[in-house]
């Protein structure tokens, strides 16, 4: 893919792709197994020209603003590509967790029941406190939802749908066919698993295939029922403009990521085992999370503070999370363990990224193990 726009082309650039003589994002400056990996090279080499140039913005009138509205447009055909959807389904939001509040708020009205589940993101949560009728429904030890709890009998009601837990990697093996109004929380997934075929609204998070942060891409369905639950007063689905940067920046990366993704994937299961087994095999008193996606794990430690475990070791040059990545830094135990029954202390979440490389992983699990005998001394 390329986009070209006042006289520069951008194509993509793939992880495995020879630059100099090394090869191009295999060795990272740190490692990283936090939530947020390393800016894709496709996007980082777009956005070094991006921001030196005069972006118009692509609803006026003017040569330089069709330009840049051609290039939107071509932006949304690789995500519509890529996530499966209508571009004209498609737009973008400067904060990613706007999606939740669009996406579940923007399908309901008071008379609707929003059906969630006890280990969806606590911004659903929070949407399920304030409207006045809702339906919590559990999941079971293997954090999976028992979709028959729920009749759906009510054409109004609105079920959350998150296709991949973003703290323990659970991906969900039944599809709610019974909704007729789903909100789809694909930030964890990204393009790895594909939208129920009867989706409404959906939300995905740019950082997911190593595009810029601060990017949500938003999709609604032609045939949804949706309403902005925001103050209005026109046809606009968020308030004010999004940086056209990142969209192409992120355009380039999904790219990137996807072709990437095919000759990875293996690699990133395979580390996946090796953290398990080690885990299981060298530090007592460890509860791992059941988790299927296999660029995310959980592990929590007993008898470790989860605060100081993070600390150490990111003061030993390896940042990690701990339960919810959007709260690790308030240290909060982790409703979603809590919900399945597992380890609350001492947890600490992993992220596996294109660029990681079992070098890293082996150094970084002598050092884990270390520190937890260390704490727990």
């Amino acid at each position: 893919m390329g986009f070209k726009l006042i006289g520069k082309e951008y194509r993509s650039v793939s992880l495995l792709e020879p630059c100099g003589s090394s090869v191009r994002g295999v060795v990272s400056i740190t490692p990283n197994f936090q939530s947020e990996p390393r800016l894709h090279d496709a996007a980082r080499m777009a956005l070094a020209h991006i921001f030196e140039v005069t972006w118009p913005d692509p609803s006026k009138l003017g040569a330089d603003a069709k330009s840049a509205s051609l290039l939107l447009n071509e932006a949304k055909e690789t995500f519509a590509g890529h996530l499966r959807v209508r571009s004209d389904e498609i737009s973008f939001l400067g904060e990613a967790n706007l999606g939740y509040n669009l996406g579940a708020s923007g399908l309901l009205n008071p008379q609707a029941c929003l059906v969630y589940s006890n280990v969806d993101p606590m911004q659903i949560h929070a949407i399920a406190q304030a409207h006045t009728n809702s339906l919590e429904l559990r999941a079971d030890p293997n954090g999976q939802i028992d979709y028959s709890d729920y009749a759906g009998a009510s054409g109004s009601d609105v079920l959350v749908y998150q296709t991949c837990n973003r703290e323990t990697g659970v991906i969900q093996t039944t599809s709610p066919d019974k909704a007729k109004s789903i909100f789809v929380d694909a930030t964890a997934s990204g393009t790895r698993i594909p939208l129920p075929e009867n989706w409404s609204t959906a939300l995905w998070d740019s950082k997911s295939w190593a595009g810029p942060l601060g990017l949500g891409v938003f999709a609604i369905s032609k045939s949804a029922n949706w309403k902005n639950p925001l103050p209005h007063l026109d046809s606009q689905i968020h308030p004010g403009p999004t940086s056209l940067p990142l969209i192409v920046a992120s355009a380039l990366a999904i790219d990137s990521w996807v072709a990437d993704e095919k000759n990875l994937a293996a690699k990133i299961g395979a580390i996946n085992s090796e953290i398990r087994r080690y885990l299981t095999e060298n530090i007592p008193d460890c509860d791992i999370a059941p988790g299927q996606a296999n660029h995310l794990l959980s592990a929590s430690f007993l008898y470790v503070n989860a605060e100081q475990l993070v600390t150490k070791l990111a003061d030993k040059g390896y940042p990690v999370d701990s339960g919810s990545a959007c709260n690790s830094a308030n240290m909060q135990p982790s409703h979603v363990l809590a919900a399945l029954g597992l380890l609350t202390q001492g947890n600490i979440r992993l992220t596996i990224h294109h660029a990681t490389t079992f070098e890293e992983v082996a150094d970084f699990l002598e050092v884990l193990k270390v520190t937890v005998e260390e704490l727990r001394a």
